[in-house]
């Protein structure tokens, strides 16, 4: 029959495939999400042939090693992704996160998100409060933070992380380059194929293998803009959220700011006092009255002995 030599072509085609991703290297830890590699049963008596025809199958090379080779050569620097994390208290968030747009667009990046909200005080009132995530290219990341905190009363905090995916992207590459050898094989298959039932199996084993394709470029595609464009979340309040509360016009947060501005203020004055004290003021006194210190002794001894030696005579 003219089956069997096709179903043996397509079992040749399938430990291509799944001897693939295991000679790759592998990552020091699982990238998610990833989908099992798992081939789909042929269905009906072909399930018989390929439990039979499996087992002596020499194994396959995974993919061609010059292709692998040109691929990690081509990652000659390391994939980073770049990420920013503050928060600022500005007068106006509406207007800075108009103005962070607009930045973002010049900078030649996009903004992912943004909203804007009210908050309350505790005073009753509201003020206006939000946050903007934006994308920059990686190489204007210091430039796009420093424009952000320009014109910020404070910068509440600031945190960046980097993540290095340049193993990820190799062993996904390796992986694809497995895949499209055994989708190329499989194509070849299906166009010399003449039965109805091999063309309708070796196109179902195309339909799985161009999905895992589509899943690891769709994640190789994610790491490329990941490392291209660095994330910036920026959380924007109100100047007013952060003013001191006031009772009846007493304002305790400020006599307690300025309490303790007093006690350093003593402080510094008392410790400075100490330090001309002993560094000036008493070497200063030792120089012009020790002499005459240790004359006035003198003196006093030699009365008190004089007086001894008379009271000795009598």
């Amino acid at each position: 029959m003219k089956t069997k030599p096709v179903l043996i072509s397509i079992l040749l085609v399938l430990a291509l495939g799944a001897c693939g991703p295991s000679l790759a290297s592998e990552p020091d830890y699982a990238i998610e999400p990833m989908v099992e590699m798992r081939a789909p049963s042929l269905g009906g008596a072909s399930d018989q042939v390929v439990s039979e025809s499996l087992a002596p199958m020499p194994t396959a090379a995974p993919y061609d090693p010059a292709k692998a080779s040109l691929t990690n050569t081509a990652i000659q620097e390391r994939m980073v992704i770049m990420n920013a994390d503050l928060t600022i208290v500005i007068p106006d968030p509406q207007a800075k996160m108009e103005a962070i747009s607009a930045m973002a667009a010049d900078l030649g990046g996009f903004v992912v998100s943004m909203n804007m909200y009210q908050t309350y005080l505790s005073g009753g009132g509201t003020a206006p409060e939000g946050y903007i995530s934006i994308r920059v290219p990686a190489d204007r990341l210091e430039n796009a933070l420093g424009q952000i905190k320009a014109d910020a009363i404070e910068v509440r905090n600031e945190n960046r992380s980097g993540q290095d995916v340049t193993a990820d992207y190799v062993d996904l590459s390796s992986r694809l380059s497995s895949l499209e050898a055994a989708e190329e094989q499989l194509t070849e298959i299906m166009q010399n194929a003449t039965e109805t039932e091999d063309v309708l199996n070796v196109f179902n084993q195309l339909e799985y293998y161009r999905e895992q394709i589509e899943v690891i470029q769709g994640q190789m595609q994610y790491y490329e803009e990941a490392t291209a464009y660095s994330l910036i979340t920026v959380t924007l309040i109100a100047e007013e959220t952060i003013q001191p509360i006031e009772i009846g016009g007493w304002k305790p947060e400020g006599v307690a700011r300025d309490a303790i501005q007093a006690l350093v203020r003593f402080l510094q004055g008392f410790v400075n006092f100490l330090i001309w004290f002993f560094l000036m003021i008493l070497p200063t006194l030792l120089v012009l009255f020790g002499p005459l210190a240790l004359i006035a002794w003198l003196v006093i001894a030699l009365v008190r002995r004089g007086k001894a030696r008379k009271a000795k005579a009598q």
